[in-house]
């Protein structure tokens, strides 16, 4: 074990590998700077590990189990469709293994150092890394953490047993016969829907109005519509208070509209957010970082905290707790360190939720643009007459585009349906661009696709539709 006084020179410590903390510790390397990469955990970080790939290969899994389930629909005869619960858990888990495999490679390939532990800053300028078989100190120019975030424990309902946070969720034994799901917020939606469709009881308790709170009303009604489809028992403006578990059930305790009820399930998954990783034995205390009373770390427009080397980015600065979100910053971070004039801006940040019908946003939505003191001119175009999302059996949705009235520039977008995930890209570069209604109408779409939707809601916009009638 190395634990002498000597300390290695370092231009750039990373606490964190990732989505902000490789790719910070990578773009790093290629400004030219000598790069350590320290996480305690594993490569990848909760995103590639328990948190955005896992849960979207079991997504995938459960669209295919309903696509097959549903096959007859499309004149195809499959038989009855079953699951192999240790085969999608093969699957998921080889999809890990491939990405995290791959974050390796790339530190690799760009020359960064990793080192496998935990970081204890000692000064603003020096700090121990170490693990079970070592302890080196690094002396560094600058670091930027990274640390991400974790699942909010809830003091009445703790992690353990039946019940478990969105990681566990990911790698249960068996596929329940019933689930009870506290916040229907994306995660508690994304994992919730996916269980449904496999075939597990879903019952959903939400504090809000609402699920999926921050998003379109419209988009929120027609995602709560798909899962009563599916059996999935919804109860807002609901508080969870208790949580009673054997070896094979829990049973849950909650209010709704003055009322107290209960419901035993298998498992009981809590998703009320996620905290920053910001506490523990980092040693922020040491070295006088600012911070927020909710454990955020302040920064700057280039992610420089109150100690000028020392940058943080991801789910530990305020914002959405988004893997692009913290990618983002981490180019900003290592290229501000490069002196570069890199600077954040959050305007066209895409929010993604990948439920069934996938929803997603981008820039202003109506009511945010009027408060702004925009005129807006709003176009909506349905997927129910793209001849595309009629052939793919993907009706349910829209396209909403806001616009300045005055000036025709884009302001904002909001997706629902079959591959919104991927059709707001094309708007977030209208409005990074500075695009105008009329381009996104002008611009030509291949037919038969699902952008068209895209160019008939900027017609409707612009008052002459062709595939539909304005009143």
């Amino acid at each position: 074990m190395v634990v002498g006084d000597a300390s290695l020179d370092i231009d750039t410590l990373v606490i964190g590998a990732g989505p902000g903390g490789y790719a910070a510790a990578i773009r790093a390397a290629q400004l030219g700077q000598s790069v350590l990469c320290v996480d305690k955990q594993y490569l990848g970080g909760v995103c590639l590990n328990v948190g955005c790939i896992p849960s979207k290969a079991l997504i995938s899994a459960a669209h295919q189990f309903e696509q097959v389930s549903h096959a007859s629909a499309f004149g195809i005869e499959a038989g009855e469709a079953k699951v192999n619960w240790g085969k999608v858990q093969e699957f998921k888990n080889g999809v890990v293994s491939k990405m995290t495999s791959g974050v390796g490679t790339l530190l690799k390939g760009n020359k960064v150092q990793f080192f496998s532990g935990e970081v204890m800053f000692i000064n603003e300028n020096e700090a121990r890394v170490f693990n079970d078989q070592e302890a080196p100190r690094y002396r560094f120019k600058n670091c930027i953490i990274a640390t991400g975030s974790r699942p909010i424990e809830l003091k009445a309902f703790p992690f353990g047993g039946r019940i478990v946070s969105s990681s566990e969720a990911l790698s249960l034994p068996e596929v329940p016969k019933s689930m009870v799901v506290i916040g229907g917020g994306y995660i508690g939606m994304e994992l919730g829907q996916m269980y449904a469709k496999f075939g597990t009881k879903i019952t959903v308790i939400e504090g809000l109005d609402s699920i999926l709170p921050g998003f379109d009303t419209d988009m929120s009604r027609l995602v709560a519509k798909k899962l009563k489809e599916k059996g999935v028992d919804i109860f807002t403006g609901a508080k969870a208070k208790s949580a009673e578990q054997t070896d094979t059930e829990v049973k849950v305790t909650f209010e709704v509209g003055g009322e107290e009820k209960t419901v035993t399930a298998d498992y009981l998954l809590v998703t009320v957010g996620r905290r920053p990783n910001t506490d523990g034995e980092l040693g922020l205390d040491l070295i006088d970082v600012k911070m927020t009373d909710r454990g955020l770390i302040e920064v700057d427009d280039q992610c420089r905290t109150s100690i000028p080397h020392i940058y943080a980015i991801g789910d530990i600065v305020a914002g959405p707790a988004l893997a692009h979100k913290a990618t983002y910053e981490a180019k900003v971070a290592a290229e501000a360190i490069a002196g570069m004039p890199s600077k954040v801006d959050y305007k066209c940040i895409p929010l993604v939720v990948f439920t069934d019908p996938e929803c997603s946003s981008v820039g202003y939505s109506e009511s945010e643009a009027k408060e702004k003191g925009h005129k807006v001119k709003v176009g909506r175009f349905p997927f129910a007459i793209n001849g595309r999302a009629v052939s793919l059996g993907a009706t349910d949705g829209f396209v909403k585009l806001i616009s300045d009235t005055e000036s025709g520039l884009l302001l904002g977008a909001q997706i629902a349906g079959a591959e919104a995930s991927n059709m707001i890209a094309e708007l977030g570069l209208a409005i990074e661009m500075g695009a105008t209604i009329e381009d996104l109408a002008l611009t030509i779409h291949a037919h038969p696709t699902l952008g068209e939707i895209v160019m008939e809601a900027a017609d409707v916009a612009l008052g002459h539709p062709i595939h539909t009638i304005v009143k």
